[in-house]
């Protein structure tokens, strides 16, 4: 059975997920290296599943010639240091959400990517997911009509250290958490013109030292005059909710469901059922099928589903929406 041999660059709590995945779960991917700038993150993951080399910098696992592909889930705003290094050596290159904090950077990416003709792939695991899909393939065959209306709904049940959500760090609110929803507004309904959005401090009064948002809604307009709109919120406190709908000149589809198991409780308490924790249970299968879909893509030279213009296009509409929310006023996607 050929295999691609992989490196893992950032071992955080995503990257943990994704070492795990690719050992266990991704029968084409050679685990061979790992890296990370914390070099005990590094050391630990290769000890516990026996991978043979580890590094402390990006660089060396880039230029180690045992590697064949690279998958990035370091920090957001180093993605475009590692992506460029990895194309440089000539990598075949798995990258997170968002690509990056800035367009100049992502555009550097692309430049950088088309030039030396090397793979990329952008991961957004909701293409993913089982329902996620579905709902895509019931609009190309027409089962709801003309889509005439999007709504993408993100609810974590809370929010991540104040550290992780400084906007230098994370983007800000629009740009870590919206960017998923803007991603399958796109696939769903094509691009989207015109943006605005609104959001404050509604829950948690310490994100106001940050100057973020735990709270946001953004309306907007396709470029087919479709409309959609979004809401994004950081005190879900009932579940981690995440869900999808289409209208349709003919009907209506969801993607999305809370209930974690199909059972519910009935007494004179009440009806109760319980819900899905976090993003590693809701959305394990689909990161385990991205990264099954990137080791395949290398092996049978198929393009991705996902290219480096899809990340920069969910990565344009979510700058233009975030100087929306803090100009108070719509903005148009070209402009960005």
């Amino acid at each position: 059975m050929k295999k691609v041999k992989v490196g893992l660059i950032g071992i955080g709590r995503l990257g943990t997920m994704y070492a795990d995945y690719i050992s266990q779960r991704v029968p084409h991917a050679d685990l061979v290296a790992v890296a990370d700038i914390i070099p005990e993150r590094a050391s630990n993951c290769a000890a516990k599943l026996n991978i043979p080399h580890w590094f402390d910098n990006h660089h060396d696992l880039n230029a180690c010639r045992q590697v064949d592909a690279v998958v990035v889930t370091v920090t957001t705003i180093n993605h475009k240091d590692v992506v460029i290094d990895a194309a440089a050596e000539g990598k075949f290159i798995f990258c997170e959400k968002p690509m990056t904090l800035n367009l100049a950077d992502s555009r550097a990416m692309k430049e950088e990517i088309e030039r030396k003709g090397v793979y990329y792939q952008q991961g957004f695991q909701r293409r993913f997911d089982r329902g996620f899909a579905a709902v895509k393939k019931k609009l190309e065959e027409g089962a709801i009509g003309k889509p005439v209306m999007f709504r993408g709904s993100s609810r974590d049940p809370y929010p991540p250290s104040l550290e992780y959500l400084k906007p230098a760090n994370s983007g800000g609110q629009i740009i870590d958490m919206a960017i998923h929803d803007i991603d399958i507004a796109r696939w769903y309904l094509g691009e989207i013109k015109t943006v605005f959005a609104t959001g404050t401090v509604l829950a948690f009064p310490e994100i106001k030292t940050i100057d973020d948002t735990d709270n946001a809604i953004l309306v907007f307009n396709y470029e087919n005059e479709a409309i959609g709109e979004i809401d994004i919120s950081r005190n879900g406190i009932y579940g981690y909710d995440i869900r999808a709908e289409v209208l349709g000149t003919k009907g209506a589809i969801k993607a999305g469901y809370l209930r974690e198991t199909p059972i519910v409780l009935m007494t004179e308490q009440g009806v109760t059922h319980d819900v899905v924790a976090y993003f590693p249970e809701r959305f394990g299968e689909a990161y385990i099928s991205q990264l099954n879909d990137y080791v395949e893509n290398i092996l049978h030279q198929r393009q991705p589903m996902l290219s480096i213009d899809d990340g920069i296009a969910a990565l344009q509409v979510a700058m233009a929406a975030t100087a929306s929310l803090h100009e108070k006023q719509a903005k148009r996607i070209a402009d960005f």
